[in-house]
């Protein structure tokens, strides 16, 4: 199954999707201009094989629900997320919330 919702975070409209898949959920939260996901996501790949395409993303571990993944602290966030002042330890919402 496949969820796709828009998710309001103080007056900013961003998309959850979820996908239900054998044994595991797949989380992201978007806008236009990044994402944060669940632990699927690979930091490491991004910074050093896709590095030119500057992602803004951030991985949180261990999240189950898109709540979860709101109020969780990212355990990696991308180069690119750094540089908007995004990083690891800040909550979900809150690395949302300087994409924006």
């Amino acid at each position: 199954m496949v969820s796709i919702e828009p998710l309001m975070i103080d007056g900013k409209t961003f998309i959850a999707t979820s996908v239900s898949l054998p044994k595991t959920t797949l989380l992201t939260i978007s806008n236009e201009k990044g994402y944060i996901m669940c632990g699927a996501l690979d930091v490491g790949l991004l910074n050093e094989k896709l590095v030119d395409r500057k992602i803004i993303a951030g991985r949180a571990v261990g999240v189950k629900t898109i709540d979860q993944l709101l109020h969780a602290p990212l355990e990696s966030v991308t180069v690119e997320a750094e540089a908007l002042g995004i990083t690891a330890g800040m909550i979900g919402k809150d690395a949302l919330l300087k994409m924006s």
